[in-house]
This record gives C-alpha cells, sequence and structure tokens, in this order.
C-alpha cells in the first residue's frame, strides 16, 4: 500500500502562505497616493520659487541695465569737451517751418516730456516702438567725448578743417560740436574722407541735408550770407553730437520695454525719423522729476516734474522712477511681479 509524503513541520499552513486581501491592498494604496502627492507637492513648490526667482532676477537685470545705461548719458546731458556755459552757434538749416530741428536744441542739453506729452521724434501710440500714454520721456543732446578729435587747423572762408588724422571716423552727413575755450558751433561735415585729414562744413551740397546755412561759424550765427560770422577754431577740438529721446515704449511681444531713439546719419541726410532701439525689456512706466536751480544757483526744497520746470539750463539732477514687471505671473495672486526702481542722476555738466 503506498504511503502518503511526509509533510515537512516547517512548511507552511494555508492561511500562511494566503495572499493580500483587498483591503491591504486599499490601504497601501491609499499610502502610495499619500506619499506621491506630497511629492509632487514639494516640486511644485520648488519649481514656482525657481520660477519666481528667476523672474526676480531678470527684473534686477533689467532694472540695473535700464538704470547704468539711461543714467551715463544724462551724466553728459548739455556737456560739451571744452566746458561749460560756453556761447553756441548753430548754423545747421532749420527745418521746413522755419526752427531748430529737435535734435540740435543744444541751448536745453535736458528737456522732459510729462506722461502725455509729446515729444519730438516719438509717436504715442500702442504699436511696436511707439511711446505709451501715461508715461514720461526725455531728451538728451551732449558733444560725444568717445568721438573727438582736435582741430589742427581751420580756413573759416574755404571751410576746411585740418584733424591732423585719417582716422576721424567722420563721414558726410554727420552731426558735430566744435569747440575752444571760448565759444562752439554747430554744424554739419559736408564731406570727410578716410584718404586725408580735412573735414569740410561747406553750404549747399548736394547729398548732404539739412546742410549749413553759412560757413562762418562764430556766435551769434549769422545766416545773412554765405560766410556769415567767421571764428577761427584752430586749436579747437571736434565731436560727433549725440542726441537722443529715452521713452517707454510698446515692444512687438505684447509687453512695454525701455527705448532709445536716436539722431541717425542716413547716407549724408540726418534722418527726420529717429533710430529706435529696445534697451530693457519689463520696463512698463517711467517717472521723471527734475532738481532746477534759481537764478543764483541756490537749489530748491525738492524735485519737481517737468511742466514745472522754468529753465531747463538750470536743472542740475534728474530722479528716474522705473517700474519693473515680470514676464511670467509667478506672483502669490497669479499676476505678475512688480517692482519699482529709484535712481538720482546728477549732471555734472552743470555741478557748480
Amino acid at each position: 500500500m503506498p504511503q502518503r509524503p511526509r509533510i515537512p513541520k516547517n512548511f507552511p499552513s494555508r492561511r500562511q502562505i494566503r495572499g493580500f486581501g483587498i483591503v491591504e491592498l486599499m490601504v497601501a494604496l491609499a499610502l502610495g497616493l499619500f506619499l506621491v502627492g506630497g511629492v509632487i507637492g514639494v516640486f511644485v513648490t520648488n519649481q514656482q520659487t525657481y520660477r519666481t526667482t528667476e523672474q526676480l532676477s531678470r527684473m534686477q537685470e533689467s532694472g540695473r541695465t535700464a538704470v547704468e545705461l539711461m543714467a551715463r548719458q544724462m551724466r553728459e546731458a548739455g556737456g560739451s569737451p571744452c566746458g561749460r556755459g560756453i556761447p553756441t552757434a548753430d548754423v545747421i538749416n532749420p527745418d521746413s517751418g522755419g526752427s531748430a530741428f529737435w535734435w540740435a536744441n543744444w541751448t536745453d542739453g535736458i528737456r522732459g516730456y510729462d506722461n502725455s506729452t509729446a515729444a519730438n521724434g516719438i509717436t504715442i501710440g500702442t504699436s511696436a516702438g511707439q511711446r505709451i500714454d501715461g508715461t514720461d520721456a526725455v531728451f538728451l543732446v551732449f558733444g560725444n567725448l568717445n568721438t573727438g578729435v582736435r582741430i589742427n587747423g581751420h580756413v573759416p572762408n574755404s571751410a576746411q578743417f585740418d584733424v591732423g588724422t585719417n582716422s576721424h571716423g567722420l563721414v558726410d552727413g554727420d552731426i558735430v560740436l566744435v569747440c575752444n575755450y571760448k565759444q562752439a558751433a554747430l554744424l554739419q561735415v559736408t564731406n570727410a574722407s578716410t584718404s586725408n585729414s580735412t573735414v569740410v562744413h561747406n553750404t549747399g551740397v548736394a547729398g548732404v541735408s539739412p546742410g549749413n546755412c553759412s560757413k562762418g561759424l562764430g556766435y551769434p550765427t549769422d545766416c545773412s550770407s554765405v560766410n556769415g560770422n567767421l571764428y577761427d577754431f584752430s586749436g579747437g577740438y571736434m565731436v560727433k553730437l549725440t542726441s537722443e529721446i529715452w521713452y517707454i515704449g510698446a515692444n512687438d511681444r505684447g509687453g512695454r520695454s525701455l527705448y532709445r531713439a536716436r539722431l541717425v546719419n542716413n547716407s549724408g541726410t540726418v534722418s527726420a525719423t529717429p533710430l529706435v532701439e529696445e534697451i530693457a525689456e519689463g520696463v512698463t512706466d517711467m517717472q521723471l522729476t527734475y532738481l532746477e536751480t534759481d537764478a543764483t544757483g541756490a537749489l530748491p526744497t525738492d524735485y519737481v516734474s517737468a511742466a514745472s520746470v522754468t529753465s531747463w539750463p538750470r536743472v542740475s539732477a534728474v530722479r528716474v522712477t522705473l517700474t519693473l514687471q515680470s514676464l511670467q505671473k509667478v506672483g502669490t495672486d497669479g499676476a505678475a511681479l512688480q517692482r519699482q526702481m529709484t535712481h538720482v542722476v546728477t549732471l555734472r555738466n552743470r555741478l557748480p
């Protein structure tokens, strides 16, 4: 008779080898989901923190860029390499209305435009590069010291400067400021070549616009004749004229940016439309106030808006307040972040 197989004593019983029940599986699944949910929550929080930090960094970068570049230009407003307060002639032909062009407003040196006040050279609107209504703008003009050459000799009757070098960096149509310690003059170069050191400022030259009304660069300006008020600038200095307007404009990405519109020479013709350049993204507003000394040179009690300035040549400092906005909506309320930066710029050419 066959014998039944012997089961080892340590062999598990049927109760011991059964699997998980439905309740146990549900508890394990709930614990797993709770753990995964916690991990996802930590991940989302860290991701949001990273996005917020990144946007704040971008805002700070845009703010530093805007303030540094604009402040650098503001400090030079009304600046001449030969000194401050020098009488300045302007022999550049006026516009069709008989007025000096906006970019040749040397008398002011700086001029602000409040909110909806129109500024020369730029248009208020919503298209890319146009100025946003309700934001301030500022015009600056100065002699650019980075482009200067010394005038070794000057023959006023033939309207020729000898600048002593072929590497003068000038081309036909450039607007320049020439000066010595007695006076200065604004004019347009009518002929300049890299093959010689002669720079010409004649009248009635084809292909150069708006041109000069006279060869005479003396002060006061005399445009009644070709020679006008002749003056010899030998031993003086010549620099390119920088004229620009800083403002808040609409960009082509649906946001706002800080823009600069500057004077440009288009093959001998000074363009009626300035060259527009985007400087810093995410700058949504700019408000400017000015420190204007009185006739005795005494400082006022506070800064004033552009509309309250009575004499732009007496403005000695500008307080710039920029509003910056993040490019993504990373705020706790689901909105974009906003920050303000305030910076005071002193016009070094207006210091006592």
